[in-house]
């Protein structure tokens, strides 16, 4: 039984008359008529019977109409509930992010979400490929992604808000030959030996577009996903690597220092997606403006290249 002619029936018993019933529906004579059979082909007894020119209710259709008013109460109490769930600012919501935005934003996040009254915040790190990223929407509420620059949009079935724009630059040793320059062109990384990202990760496509403006096939030695990885082993060798400005904490790394690379500013956008409807939820729009939070603090205490 659908609700549309469980409604039908009880409006009938309550106005008297189909006329009345789809004047208060916004719907055709007609319609209601079609929703009454529709109805009576799903019930066992005959639920409405013609008294004079009018359609009344049979002893079992009003019987089902008085149950239908449980069924209209059982709805109004879930469609509050829900609206409840979507203005509470507390609750859990739960947020998923690559590896170097999960060690720049989830610490901080944490302290900013300290405070009594702000919901828990429940979170993830996955290191998915960028077409990925979208899916992990359906079972997380924020999911922190990054897309490389010219790379195709974000699909529409996901809402997109954009967190920052973070420029890609090289690492390198203090005492490596290009660690005096201000900044290195694709040509001065001719002949250098890299740490790579896997093949298939966004990354990936920015150094195949280095190695070919400088018009040599990158030299790759390791390929390690998580730039804290990478990063000691640039430190350990004589390896160069690409490392995202913002979501890597230099401190952590005193023997390295980053250059711009110019000629092509590679760089990636740090977008945080969402299911539109849970865009809807008072916690996760709470949770969301931390992250933004979060960002500026980020993007102003970076070290200058």
């Amino acid at each position: 039984m659908e609700l549309g002619q469980l409604r039908a029936l009880r409006e009938l018993g309550d106005r008297g008359s189909i006329a009345a019933v789809a004047a208060a529906m916004h719907v055709t004579p007609s319609s209601v008529s079609q929703q009454l059979s529709a109805l009576q082909r799903r019930a066992a007894t005959p639920l409405t019977f013609k008294d004079g020119r009018r359609t009344a209710l049979t002893d079992a259709g009003r019987a089902l109409a008085l149950a239908v008013v449980d069924v209209e109460v059982a709805l109004e109490r879930a469609e509050e509930a829900l609206a409840q769930f979507r203005r509470d600012p507390q609750g859990i919501v739960t947020v998923a992010a690559f590896h170097s935005a999960a060690l720049a934003f989830f610490s901080p996040l944490l302290a900013n979400m300290m405070d009594h009254g702000n919901p828990v915040v429940a979170l993830s790190d996955f290191d998915v490929a960028q077409e990925r990223f979208p899916a992990l929407t359906q079972d997380h509420d924020l999911v922190i992604a990054h897309r490389l620059t010219g790379s195709p949009p974000w699909p529409e079935s996901v809402r997109v808000e954009p967190l920052m724009f973070e420029p890609l630059d090289l690492a390198v040793r203090k005492d490596h030959r290009l660690a005096a320059q201000d900044s290195v062109t694709p040509a001065d990384l001719r002949g250098e030996t890299w740490v790579a990202v896997h093949e298939g990760f966004p990354l990936q496509n920015a150094l195949e577009q280095i190695a070919g403006i400088g018009g040599v096939e990158a030299r790759i030695a390791h390929r390690i996903n998580e730039f804290f990885v990478a990063a000691t082993v640039v430190a350990a060798s004589d390896c160069v690597a690409l490392m995202p400005r913002y979501t890597t904490d230099m401190r952590l790394h005193p023997n390295l220092v980053l250059k711009r690379i110019t000629g092509l500013e590679p760089g990636r956008h740090v977008d945080c997606l969402i299911r539109p409807e849970t865009l809807e939820r008072a916690n996760v729009k709470n949770v969301l403006a931390q992250l933004r939070v979060v960002t500026a603090s980020i993007t102003s205490q970076a070290l200058p290249c």
